[in-house]
This record gives structure tokens, sequence and C-alpha cells, in this order.
């Protein structure tokens, strides 16, 4: 049993955001029904693959976002198809979509329309700028790509080193954060529509979405009228909070508390450091010579032996994705899920759910839909009519 496996989802998105937040819907069990256009999502084709790219039906991108959906390919300027999707609407409870804000007018299956058919539905759209329902602005309708969100929204400004150009957060964020608040945002109304029984629209703007990632920024400019930029690896108001070079590799430490201090100045040898530093404002104010002073120490030892001195002290090794995959937490915690890779008579490796539930916990092991695989059953019009929509595990 899933937590969200009464729920029926229509997922009319593609590329990164959109499939992101329905793949959380499905991981927890919802029917997700990916509605994708002729020729299917644009990341299907997208590499890499594991194998063959002509033998396989789509690579790790698609992979990775679209496990445990169903497919149809359907052609929304098309009115039979039009039809076909409506029909599935009425069935729904939630649509979600992220196109450019009045695409879905120009097929006349915009949000008022399919409350036509089904007034209880949740109609959820992700968006560069969001919808003018919930705030008109003059950049709705313009596209938006995860680097726009990121550059707009202040991540860029504040990522990156003191001397260096801004720069961008290396996953999807304005994507992937964006995608986790829609989520939120979509359970939310139907935690509403359990008690009042309305449906309603749920907006989230990926450059809306930035701002709030960047909460910080916000409060600091509104308290010193001065915007922050870029510090490298550090924190404004916490030291040490920072990357440190070790002989093979680096390590971060964040001993900013005065007893986690106190044990870092002790493994250094350099008690004097914790008399002369007792509190944090006197480490802030003197923080490039106090970390010199522990770089110099970390660059002597191997990461191995900078962990051992600091155990007890918030620190850990920067690992690259090989080093995610050999440590014992990740595969304890199921962070790494191997899925069907169609084409290949082998399994791949895609990223694990998060949310951890004791009593409904999530699945993430299915793979992801071939294009059009679920039309038959999606249309099969006798079993509609007798048991409603198929949930997961019927086949």
């Amino acid at each position: 049993m899933g937590a969200l496996d009464d729920l029926y989802v229509l997922d009319l998105t593609q590329v990164l955001a959109g499939p992101y937040c329905t793949m959380l819907l499905a991981d927890m069990g919802a029917e997700v029904v990916k509605i994708e256009r002729p020729g299917g999502d644009l990341i299907r084709s997208n590499p890499p693959f594991y194998d063959d790219p002509d033998a396989e039906a789509y690579g790790g991108y698609f992979q990775s976002v679209n496990r445990g959906k169903e497919s149809l390919e359907l052609d929304l300027d098309e009115d039979e198809d039009r039809e076909a999707f409506l029909s599935l609407v009425e069935k729904a409870d939630v649509v979600v979509e992220n196109y450019r804000a009045g695409t879905m007018e120009t097929f006349d299956l915009g949000y008022e329309r399919l409350r036509e058919h089904n007034s209880g539905l949740v109609y959820s759209a992700i968006r560069g700028f969001g919808d003018p329902r919930t705030g008109e602005t003059d950049r709705q309708g313009q596209p938006s790509f995860d680097l726009i969100a990121q550059a707009l929204g202040g991540v860029m400004e504040i990522t990156g080193e003191e001397d260096g150009p801004p720069t961008k957060v290396g996953p999807g964020v304005g994507d992937l954060f964006t995608a986790a608040l829609n989520a939120v945002g979509i359970l939310a109304a139907l935690h509403h529509r359990e008690r009042t029984g309305e449906g309603q629209f749920v907006d989230t703007a990926m450059y809306d979405s930035m701002i709030s990632l960047c909460e910080r920024t916000v409060y600091q400019y509104s308290y010193g009228d001065e915007a922050p930029t870029r510090q490298g690896n550090s924190h404004p108001t916490l030291f040490p909070y920072d990357a440190f070079e070790t002989t093979d590799g680096y390590v971060v430490i964040a001993a900013f508390g005065t007893n986690h201090w106190q044990q870092l100045c002790a493994a250094m040898d350099r008690p004097a450091l914790a008399e002369e530093y007792p509190d944090r404002a006197s480490r802030l104010a003197d923080r490039e010579t106090l970390r010199e002073a522990i770089a110099l120490w970390t660059r002597e030892h191997d990461t191995e032996t900078v962990l051992s001195a600091l155990s007890g002290i918030p620190v850990a090794p920067v690992q690259d994705v090989a080093d995610v995959f050999a440590d014992d937490h990740v595969h304890d915690r199921e962070m790494l899920v191997d899925v069907a890779q169609p084409g290949t008579e082998s399994s791949v490796t895609v990223a694990g759910n998060p949310i951890k539930m004791t009593r409904t916990p999530p699945d993430p092991g299915h793979r992801a839909p071939l294009l059009d695989e679920h039309r038959a059953e999606l249309f099969d019009e006798r079993e509609r009519a007798s048991t409603g929509p198929p949930m997961p595990g019927d086949e």
C-alpha cells in the first residue's frame, strides 16, 4: 500500500521540473499517467545511454524522473485526442502541466474548461514566472529554464568564489526545488478538497521558488540594506564553516560552536587560538587569519587523518558520486535504486526517494514507461466502467 495509492494523476509535463514533481507522487503510490505529445517527452532521447542508443527506449535522464508512470501519447491539436484526454480528466484527482502560461487555453483545455468536467479537480501548473490566475506579471509567457531561474532569483549571485564570476548551482535547483514545492501544494489542495469537496488551481513559479530558496539574502538585505554576494564555501555569519584542502582531497568543517571550536584548536595543537578567540564575534572578525591557520593544518594531512582527528566535530569529506555509491549509509538508506533498462538485459541505478515513511514507504523501484505503453489499459471501456481507473498492482 502506498500513501497515495488512491490518487489518479494526469501528467502533461516534460523535461525536469514537472516530471520530478509527479515522480514524487508516483513513488508514494499515485497512479501517474504521463500524457506525451507526438514523439514523446523531449528528454526521451537525451543521454546517457547504458549500451546502445538505437536499441534503448530512452536514456538516463528520462528514466530517472519518470519511473513508475504510465504513458499515453496524445496530440491535443486533434479533436479525438482532446476528447480522450477529457474522458480521463473526469476520473482524475490531479492534472499537472508545465507549459508556458496560456498554452493549455490554445487547446481549449485550460483550468476553467477542465473544471466543467470535474469540479473537484486539482489543477497544478509549474511555470517559469507563474500564472496570471495567481498574480499577473509582464514576464509571463517568457521561456524559462533552470539557468534563467537561478540567475533571476539570486542563486548565481551568491554562488562561486569571491573574486570569480556568478556560478550556477550544480543540480538543477530551479527545477527540482520548484517541483518539490509544487508537490506540497498539490497535497495541500487535496487535503482542502477532502474537507470541502472543492478543487483549485495550484501554481508554483521557478523564479518565485528561487527567491524562497535564497531566503537568507532577503532578510540580510532587509536588515542591512546591502546585497549579499559570492564568498566561496564560507558562511556570512558562521566561522569556521568552510571547505579545506587536504593532501588527497577536501574536507568541510562546521565548527562554529564554541565547544567544537575548542575541539578543533586542540586537534590542531593550537590551544592558544581557542583562548584568543573565545566567541563567535571574535572569530568572525578575524576569519581570514583563522581560515589560513586551519588550512595550513589540513594541507599537511590526508583526508582520513583529518576526519579521525576531528571525530565528534561536524566534518565530512567532499565526495564525488563514486564515493556516494561506495558509502554504506547510502545503501542502508536505500538511496540507490536499480530499475530495468528497456533495450538491454541489465538494470541501471537511479537516485532513491529521500522521503521515508514507516507504514507506507515510497517505492521508486519501477522503470519509466515506453512511449504510449499503457494506451490499451487506459481506454479499456469495460474495465473503466466497472472499476474506475486501474490502481497500481491491479494488472
